[in-house]
């Protein structure tokens, strides 16, 4: 009985899947139906009477392909949790310049929703996603539409049959119900296979998106780098450039006051002595921010280790077996986790952190977990959205996990070789 019960769950579940696939992939032939209907109504006599046919067939599947595919994705995931990949190309920032005019990267235009509309119009035409899509729409109703459309046409048969008295419809009508019952729970299911072969993106798309992808953290990387330069810059400016020609003055003064007030010269020259200090000290520092000794010295795992030593959370910090990457990626992994250690103290209020750093078949995983008050997301311009920009560069990823409330825990993974 409970395999009955199960089968006839399966059925019921498959029989409106097949309904619905049978709907979304016949969207697009009953526009033509109906352009064909309008064309025969308004008579072969009229010599206009193909121009609305016409124009209704190529807009309405121009209009259509594109919702449909995307339906036809979502059904895909939901049913099966097979993610087909969209692969549409993806509009650029529209910027004002200094003369007035709206950039949309492909022309200037004189105001931003000129600019807008006319980005969306060559992006989405340019898009080779886009004919892509119309051969989908061409195809899935003669695939997985004609199969799908076994249990509710057998089912039709069914009602129809079976309330005629005649014995050959009721016969007729037995076999619809069984071939509505017995194909439900698998006629749906064509769906999957069509979409992955047809809807996924060509070689010549994925390898376009990386291009863009490449092109986008090149210039993330460029405008990072840039940013780091001026800091550097502004922090000698300010802070030891400063100290080393308040020094340089104070010898001066000390050497031309060394025959005349010699108290007065040694003075100045312990002040100069003391500037020479804090000026070493700000050199350390900022060389440290630059690129730490430790991390050079003994790699990511014991700066992580020093790092955590000097926070002002209790932080706990757990290891796999010594490795050494690339500098580049140990440097990115380290001020990465400097950055989330800074945010736990100012943003989260937390006061323990974990910190774990692992070694897989693919690269190395570095998770932060802190007791803080949560509600962390990856926003247009902040710190974290910066993170995952500069994780990018080396294929890395960042995932935060963040409930309101706590704990808030991210997880930097980077695909790479260790020595």
């Amino acid at each position: 009985m409970r395999q009955l019960g199960t089968w006839a769950a399966r059925a019921g579940v498959g029989f409106v899947r097949a309904c619905v696939v049978v709907v979304v992939s016949m969207l697009v032939p009953a526009v033509w139906a109906a352009a064909v209907a309008l064309g025969i109504r308004w008579g072969a006599g009229n010599p206009w009477s193909w121009v609305a046919p016409v124009v209704l067939v190529c807009g309405g599947t121009l209009a259509l392909s594109r919702p449909v595919c995307r339906t036809v994705r979502f059904l895909v995931a939901r049913w099966t949790a097979v993610v087909v990949p969209a692969g549409y190309r993806r509009a650029g920032p529209v910027t004002r310049m200094s003369t007035g005019y709206w950039w949309n990267g492909f022309g200037y235009e004189r105001t931003r929703r000129d600019a807008l509309m006319d980005q969306k119009w060559r992006v989405r035409w340019g898009d080779p996603a886009t004919r892509r899509d119309l051969r989908f729409t061409a195809i899935v109703p003669f695939t997985a539409g004609l199969v799908a459309a076994f249990p509710p046409a057998g089912a039709a048969v069914a009602v129809l049959g079976l309330g005629r008295p005649e014995p050959a419809a009721r016969v007729v009508g037995v076999l619809g119900l069984a071939v509505a019952v017995a194909g439900s729970p698998y006629a749906w299911r064509c769906v999957e296979p069509v979409a992955v072969r047809f809807l996924r993106p060509s070689p010549a798309m994925a390898l376009a998106d990386r291009v863009d992808e490449l092109t986008v953290q090149r210039a993330d990387a460029t405008v990072a780098q840039a940013a780091e330069i001026r800091r550097i810059e502004r922090d000698l400016h300010d802070g030891a450039q400063a100290r080393l020609v308040g020094l340089g003055l104070s010898l001066a003064t000390a050497e031309r006051l060394m025959a005349t007030d010699p108290d007065r010269a040694r003075t100045l020259m312990r002040e100069a002595r003391a500037g020479a200090t804090a000026s070493l000290t700000e050199l350390r520092e900022l060389v440290r921010g630059i690129s730490p000794p430790v991390l050079n010295d003994r790699g990511l795992v014991d700066a992580v280790r020093a790092l955590a030593l000097d926070s002002p959370l209790e932080a706990a910090v757990s290891a796999g077996p010594r490795l050494r990457l690339d500098p580049p990626i140990e440097s990115a992994l380290y001020f990465a986790v400097a950055e989330l250690l800074a945010n736990a103290v100012k943003h989260a209020r937390a006061t323990r952190v974990r910190i774990s750093i692992t070694r897989d078949d693919t690269g190395v995983v570095v998770d932060v977990e802190d007791d803080g008050r949560g509600g962390a997301a990856v926003r247009a311009g902040s710190g974290l959205a910066g993170l995952r920009r500069r994780l990018a560069v080396f294929d890395g990823t960042l995932e935060i996990t963040s409930p309101a409330g706590g704990p808030t825990r991210v997880r930097m993974m980077v695909a790479c070789e260790s020595s």
